[in-house]
């Protein structure tokens, strides 16, 4: 039986990634865009489980789709864990950039002593018809570098070397990528949770 999730993001990188993530499952992913939905949401949470949760309550009504949201980040050692749930909005500029946020935390790290060791979170929420939430939370450990590498990313993707590897989050090809991924982590626990079906070939 196909399982349909409205994805609450309006952000196209998200979206790519849950549907790769979710390809061999059969889940029907549906956006707010697709869905004529409109909803700007105040992420003022404490946690990325508090983000998570108020993104997928904002979607949400009793008894329509079940609601899948997402709240990740990037914790950095040398700068206390920051930024952290404000990952996003680390950099005070509505109009900034993925690159220029990255550059503004290079800069930040330049008086640090490599290696600038970092973690990216994420914390994946679905909330049932019913109002059920389940949870689940990944992490992929690495480091920043102070040059840029790949266009396969988003965010802070380029600057981050995946531990385990020789590549940044954004020379990853997608398969491997979801594997090591702290989203892809976080939504396979969420599957698990589930027992989703695979989808039939």
């Amino acid at each position: 039986m196909t399982l349909t999730l409205l994805l609450a993001t309006n952000n196209p990188h998200k979206v790519e990634e849950f549907r790769s993530i979710f390809l061999p499952y059969d889940v029907i992913l549906q956006t707010p865009a697709e869905l004529g939905l409109v909803n700007d949401v105040n992420e003022n949470g404490n946690t990325y489980f508090e983000n998570a949760r108020l993104k997928a309550q904002a979607y949400w009504q009793e008894g329509q789709n079940m609601v899948l949201a997402d709240d990740s980040g990037l914790e950095v050692n040398a700068l206390e864990g920051a930024p952290g749930i404000h990952s996003h909005r680390f950099l005070p500029d509505p109009n900034a950039t993925s690159r220029d946020r990255c550059l503004y935390l290079l800069e930040r790290l330049k008086s640090s002593p490599r290696p600038w060791r970092a973690a990216f979170h994420c914390e994946v929420v679905l909330l049932t018809r019913q109002g059920t939430i389940f949870t689940s939370h990944g992490v992929c450990t690495g480091q920043i570098i102070p040059e840029f590498r790949g266009e396969n990313g988003f965010g802070y993707d380029p600057i981050f070397l995946v531990d385990g590897t020789n590549h940044t989050m954004a020379e990853l090809d997608p398969a491997t990528k979801n594997q090591l991924s702290h989203r892809g982590k976080a939504v396979s626990g969420m599957i698990a949770q589930l027992g989703l079906p695979l989808r039939e070939v």
